[in-house]
């Protein structure tokens, strides 16, 4: 076999791997409409103006939530991360656990609580009321440019409590933080 030959056959075998590996990561997406309770999924997509309800879920991958979608979640588990963007509503609720974070921007109002969040929480330039209240964050909690009320009371954070832009200025308290208190959270 000459060099052409086995570079070609390399750069084809490359190219049929890498086409069936997206053909087989888009075959393990969930979409939810309506309700999931105690079933184990990949990946899991809230698509554009759906309602997804989930209980008990197991999500081995990430969770999506589309455009004016919304998500109400009990007891999942999630190894990866919750990511919301333009979205209308996500609420993370009682024993949730995310082994990612939870990322909610650009959206309405969102909800995290009584969970578990490895890594961080954060709320960017969303508009609708936003809540954090009793969860033990791995990470930090990050909450930038959002225009709605924003509550933060009694987390555990392993790393910074950080607020910058928010209008009305983030309310609450009881908050334990093992880095800093960072702006308009200082006093939280």
């Amino acid at each position: 076999m000459n060099k052409f030959n086995f570079k070609f056959r390399i750069l084809l075998l490359s190219t049929l791997l890498a086409l069936f590996t997206s053909v087989q990561a888009m075959a393990d997406v969930t979409i939810c409409r309506g309700f999931i309770g105690a079933k184990t999924v990949d990946n899991l997509r809230v698509p554009e103006n759906a309602t997804c309800n989930l209980s008990g879920t197991r999500v081995k991958g990430t969770i999506y939530v589309g455009i004016n979608a919304t998500l109400t979640a009990w007891n999942i588990i999630v190894i990866g991360n919750v990511h919301a963007e333009n979205s209308k509503q996500v609420n993370v609720l009682e024993g949730s656990r995310i082994g990612g974070s939870v990322q909610v921007a650009l959206g309405g109002g969102s909800s995290v609580n009584d969970s578990f969040i490895d890594a961080d929480l954060q709320y960017g330039g969303n508009s609708g009321i936003l809540r954090a209240m009793r969860n033990s964050i791995g990470g930090n909690l990050q909450v930038l440019r959002n225009t709605g009320k924003v509550d933060i009371r009694k987390n555990v954070i392993d790393g910074n409590l950080q607020c910058t832009e928010n209008v009305p200025a983030p309310i609450g308290g009881a908050n334990v933080v093992g880095g800093t208190k960072e702006g308009q959270c200082r006093r939280l």
